[in-house]
C-alpha cells in the first residue's frame, strides 16, 4: 500500500478504496510505503495497521517510510541520496512481505479463511 500522510493521516479516497474490497483483503499480507513531511508518512502507516487488522489482513511489521522525501531526489529526478539505506529497507521488507504471501498462500489452501 503506498500513500501520503495527509493530515497526520491518510487520503479518504484510500479509504474508500480499501473499503470497497473488503473480503479480498481477508487473510491477505500487507505492508506500507508512506511519504510525507518529517514524519515520513508515519502516522498514515499507525492508522492503516488498525484499518488493515479490523479486515483480517496480515500488516506486517517492516514499511517504507520516506521523511522529506521532497530533499531525496536530485533535479534529474534520480535518487541519489540515502539512496543505500533505502534500498536495504525495501530488500528486507519485500523479503517479509514475500514470506508472509507464501506462508498465508498455504495456510488459505490448507484451511480456507472464513469469516
Amino acid at each position: 500500500m503506498v500513500t501520503p500522510e495527509y493530515n497526520r493521516s491518510f487520503p479518504a479516497p484510500l479509504k474508500t478504496a480499501i473499503d470497497w474490497y473488503y473480503q479480498e483483503w481477508q487473510a491477505k499480507p500487507v505492508t506500507f510505503v508512506a511519504y510525507g513531511r518529517e514524519s515520513g508518512g508515519l502516522h498514515a502507516i499507525h492508522q492503516l495497521r488498525q484499518i488493515f487488522t479490523e479486515l483480517n489482513a496480515v500488516a506486517i511489521r517492516d514499511a517504507i517510510s520516506l521523511p522529506k522525501y521532497w530533499e531525496m531526489f536530485a533535479p534529474d529526478g534520480t535518487w541519489p541520496k540515502a539512496a543505500s539505506d533505502c534500498n536495504t529497507t525495501v530488500t528486507a521488507t519485500l523479503d517479509h512481505l514475500s514470506w508472509w504471501a507464501s506462508a498465508l498462500r498455504d495456510a488459505r489452501t490448507k484451511s480456507p479463511y472464513t469469516t
